[in-house]
């Protein structure tokens, strides 16, 4: 059996091949991806026209019926440009073993460019708007152009949902009505208005969003810096001497979550995706992996790990997702021949201290080794405070503090405190204001002691204060 796709081009019945008039006109039966298309009308009226518009899955029905006889499908411009159903066709159709012919049509792409006055030179990307519509974020480099075919209004407000993560509410984008007839025109409009406005079918055009706001611009600019014309700083580095950086970038976009300053968190996100392009371009480098190899493992890993979103796994809420998640991550390592020898292994050993602990009582109480109830804990405190009161000398004291130290951190989880280390971070931040109070009130004279009746008195009135 043999399957004919054959592209109507975009509009006018005179810009049809005399190719793709015989394979319609002696064709028994025609599947029209849609009938709304100039063309339709004027086709050769000896073969019988059905439309999949209102047909949910037309790319099935059409290859059920083409695996009992020969039949053609009729798409919009041209087969190959910017229709994901010939994509998926395609391949269907090859693991099904059917014989498929392409006859080539005028695109989209010519007159769309002939009327925007946009040269293809210029990167521009193609895609198709209803596969656009299904995802969830643009497929889109945002530092070049983009034409989007099959945009109506059954699809608009899922294409404009999908384009707003990556674009601004006014950013302006362009609807192209009527190609390839002498109707056509173009229609300038903010992209928050896209589904006000779209017909019943349209090509969208996404210009460039242009300010160095793609991540290909952002690796280009790091293989530069590291290129023997680059900067001799970013050439010394080697993945041991970024260490400290990468710590301190991480701290400081807690920082700015901590302080609720979003501009400040979307700099220093920024500063820590740095860390990671610039450790990837040194690999690249040394011929250790590439950022596709990062990119792959990251991506496979997320979408194997959530089997409940791209699987058949039904879960009850986020507690049994991260039990699935710890299983199917036991069940790595043990395929990769790298299990770990105890549950307290998954936990980093650089974390800080706090955040070390928290981890460890966590993986503990896995297997059930917990306190029973909370009263428990409490008198553990007790106890290790006791005997950090009556430690012999500093190293013993030393031991024992830090035993105070694990038990508080238990008793935290107790008492439904989940992130101790913010809670201490929060605390650190309230002293930092309450002590800047009592240095304003001392007029900037802080290289003298004063008594500490005084600054108890400065202190309270700064707690009065709400600081």
């Amino acid at each position: 059996m043999t399957l004919t796709i054959v592209g109507l081009g975009r509009g006018h019945i005179d810009d049809l091949s005399r190719r793709a008039w015989r394979a319609l006109e002696n064709a028994r039966n025609v599947y029209l991806r849609t009938t709304s298309h100039p063309a339709v009308p004027h086709l050769p009226p000896s073969a019988r026209y059905i439309s999949l518009d209102d047909t949910q899955d037309g790319v099935e029905r059409v290859l059920d019926v083409a695996k009992l006889e020969d039949v053609v499908y009729a798409v919009p411009g041209d087969p190959m440009v910017g229709d994901a159903t010939v994509t998926r066709l395609l391949a269907l159709a090859n693991d099904a073993g059917i014989t498929v012919k392409i006859v080539n049509g005028i695109s989209f792409v010519e007159p769309a460019l002939k009327l925007l006055g946009v040269n293809a030179l210029d990167g521009l990307q193609v895609l198709d708007g209803a596969a656009v519509a299904a995802m969830h974020h643009p497929p889109i480099n945002p530092d070049l152009p983009a034409l989007l075919a099959h945009v109506s209004r059954e699809n608009a407000s899922e294409v404009k949902r999908v384009l707003l993560n990556q674009y601004p509410d006014e950013f302006e984008v362009t609807l192209l009505h009527s190609i390839g007839t002498d109707e056509a025109r173009i229609e300038r409009l903010a992209l928050r208005d896209l589904d006000q406005r779209a017909p019943l079918s349209a090509v969208l055009f996404v210009p460039a969003l242009g300010g160095m706001a793609s991540f290909q611009r952002f690796e280009e600019i790091i293989a530069h810096l590291r290129a023997p014309e680059g900067c001799p700083w970013d050439r010394k580095q080697i993945h041991e001497s970024l260490r400290p950086y990468l710590i301190e970038e991480a701290y400081e976009v807690l920082e700015a979550i901590d302080n609720g300053d979003w501009q400040a968190l979307s700099e220093e996100l920024g500063d820590v995706m740095l860390q990671a392009v610039l450790h990837t371009q040194i690999a690249v480098d040394h011929g250790e992996f590439r950022m596709t190899d990062v990119l792959r493992h990251i991506n496979n890993k997320l979408v194997r790990r959530h089997p409940h979103v791209w699987g058949d796994t039904q879960v009850s809420g986020a507690e049994q997702v991260l039990a699935n998640w710890d299983t199917l991550k036991q069940q790595e390592h043990a395929e990769k021949g790298t299990a770990r020898e105890s549950l307290l292994d998954g936990v980093p050993k650089g974390l800080p201290a706090l955040m070390q602990t928290y981890q460890y009582r966590q993986k503990a109480a896995k297997i059930g080794f917990d306190w029973e109830k909370v009263e428990d804990v409490e008198a553990k405190v007790r106890e290790e405070l006791e005997e950090v009161v009556n430690a012999k000398d500093a190293e013993q004291m030393f031991e024992e503090m830090g035993d105070l130290l694990f038990a508080l951190v238990n008793w935290a989880h107790w008492l439904g405190v989940k992130d101790p280390e913010s809670a201490l971070r929060e605390a650190n931040a309230k002293f930092y204001r309450r002590f800047r109070y009592i240095e304003a009130q001392l007029n900037g004279k802080t290289d003298e002691q004063y008594p500490i009746a005084q600054l108890e008195v400065l202190w309270n009135e700064a707690k009065a204060k709400g600081l």
